[in-house]
């Protein structure tokens, strides 16, 4: 049967022996331009900052003290309770986001629009937030279980916002096609639209683990020992930094495996269409008697992780006073916020763009080195990043400490892998044969980058950017240490009400932060349907 613009999965394996890749196929392993190489290789360097000063820190007092820190006891325990907590939090977001996207894009959902507005609304509830919310109306949640459950819920979109833009830019002929011949609707997902989903889950589920163990407000609110309470405990404790950067080591070491595993799953052939045409729309499939619990379950996600952390917020805005409310106090940190977040988005978009190209467009060492080592300032504390940062900026920039440039470089080094891995994906998703043709026309590869890739990948980058100015937005421990003297984001506001216990006076700067950080999240959920 002859369908319009399959989906092919390239790989060199089904070439004739000797035959070579072609140049922008995702098996080739052609070197990549300099015009990528030269500022991917700046923003490795940038990210691996953090790196520099642990081996700094942790190596001051001899190697023989840093293993006596790692082969503690207290060590494994922190460790297992780490890996413990990602493993389920990825699980339950995997399960959450996959079934999620399939509901509101391949089903005939009733108002899927809307559904898929909702879902991403949780990007704008800050994790402390959600656990504050959670823990405030079932304290006995406190723990390992809520840390699970506050984690989920505002990490799952992370996993459904790639997925559903991967369901909609791969052909649904061949799912069709295996139900035309008999296959059932499950067997037809496992076998036919799965796999063409795997790297964009992947790549998910990647930085639901990252989030995770870099996680510290959640944790810390409910009193769940992790790596990052473990470091931030350390640092409190003495003015001792070799214990806390031989444990920040260890989690870089968890970051780099994770980081393997997921290239692993993503395999070596490529997803995207090729042929001419435009893509048709999937012909959505009737839900029947699974009508009203597909309503159920979409409802219930919905419940548990917007409705209930808002009406708890009400709740504290109602309890609240006039004394507690500073309008003009209130719209001052609010613009702040919005103008560090979206120049900390703008730097870390323009510097995962070479990296995201050659993760999805070129193979080999180079680009495995350098997309690992986006993501190694991802699963650091934002404390260690910071610290990292000032340590750098005495000895070598002293003009930049305490100054936002700091902190905006901060955002960077942290979120890097939101950005790359938007990127990546929207790369993936754009024909090769396009930028082969541009080449074979005489395009250099600037002219390539400025002229095919970017304009065809442009909606999954800006989508990549607005995840970014959402999490930067949010972000709490390096804006703590990092922010000018005097200054003020909401999340330091809220995080200095709530560790008062001034509630009714935190209520104001959190219900801020999640109506400024819904509206990127509104936007990128009606992106997608």
């Amino acid at each position: 049967m002859h369908t319009k613009d399959p989906v092919v999965r390239t790989d060199p394996a089904d070439s004739p022996p000797g035959t070579p890749a072609p140049a922008g196929r995702p098996g080739a392993v052609r070197r990549p331009p300099a015009v990528l190489l030269v500022p991917a290789a700046v923003a490795a360097v940038f990210t691996l900052l953090p790196l520099g000063y642990l081996a700094v820190r942790s190596l001051e007092r001899g190697p023989g003290f840093a293993w006596d820190v790692v082969a503690h006891e207290r060590t494994a325990q922190l460790l297992g309770r780490s890996l413990g907590l990602a493993a389920v939090v990825v699980t339950a977001c995997l399960f959450l986001g996959v079934s999620l996207a399939w509901l509101t894009v391949r089903t005939s959902l009733p108002g899927a629009r809307a559904w898929s507005v909702l879902v991403t609304l949780p990007l704008a509830v800050p994790s402390y937030v959600a656990a504050f919310a959670w823990l405030s109306a079932f304290p006995g949640l406190a723990g390992f279980p809520g840390a699970a459950l506050a984690l989920t819920l505002v990490s799952f979109p992370y996993v459904y916002l790639p997925v559903t833009a991967a369901l909609r830019g791969t052909d649904p002929a061949q799912e069709e096609v295996s139900r035309s011949l008999g296959v059932g609707p499950l067997r037809t997902f496992l076998r036919v639209t799965l796999p063409q989903i795997r790297p964009a889950a992947a790549g998910g589920a990647v930085l639901v683990a990252l989030y995770v163990l870099s996680d510290f407000g959640a944790v810390s609110l409910m009193r769940y020992d992790t790596f990052t309470r473990g470091i931030y405990t350390s640092y409190r404790a003495s003015f001792d930094r070799t214990p806390a950067a031989a444990l920040s080591v260890v989690l870089v070491l968890m970051t780099v495996a994770l980081v393997a595993v997921e290239a692993r799953t993503r395999g070596r052939a490529g997803h995207a269409r090729t042929g001419t045409g435009t893509a048709r729309r999937a012909v959505r499939a009737p839900l029947g008697r699974w009508l009203l619990p597909a309503l159920a379950w979409c409802a219930a996600v919905t419940t548990v992780a917007v409705v209930i952390p808002l009406a708890t917020l009400g709740y504290w805005l109602a309890v609240g006073n006039s004394a507690t409310w500073d309008p003009a106090g209130l719209l001052d940190i609010a613009a702040t916020t919005l103008g560090i977040a979206a120049a900390g988005a703008a730097l870390t978009t323009l510097l995962a763009l070479p990296i995201g190209v050659i993760a999805a467009r070129h193979r080999g060492r180079t680009a495995h080195l350098l997309e690992q080592s986006a993501y190694a300032g991802h699963a650091l504390p934002g404390i260690t990043v910071a610290l990292s940062l000032v340590f750098f900026a005495v000895r070598y920039a002293e003009p930049l400490y305490q100054e936002l440039p700091l902190l905006v470089c901060a955002y960077a080094v942290l979120f890097l892998p939101v950005a790359v891995a938007a990127t990546r994906a929207a790369v993936l998703q754009a024909p090769p044969v396009l930028e082969d043709v541009a080449r074979s026309l005489g395009r250099s590869p600037l002219r390539v980058l400025r002229e095919v890739t970017v304009p065809l990948a442009a909606p999954g980058v800006a989508a990549g950017a607005a995840l970014t100015f959402v999490v930067c937005m949010k972000e709490l421990p390096a804006t703590l240490l990092l922010r000018p003297t005097g200054m003020d984001t909401l999340a330091t506001r809220l995080w200095t009400e709530t560790g008062s216990g001034s509630f009714a006076a935190a209520a104001p700067y959190a219900a801020s932060l999640i109506l400024l950080a819904a509206v990127p999240s509104y936007l990128l959920g009606r992106h997608r349907t």
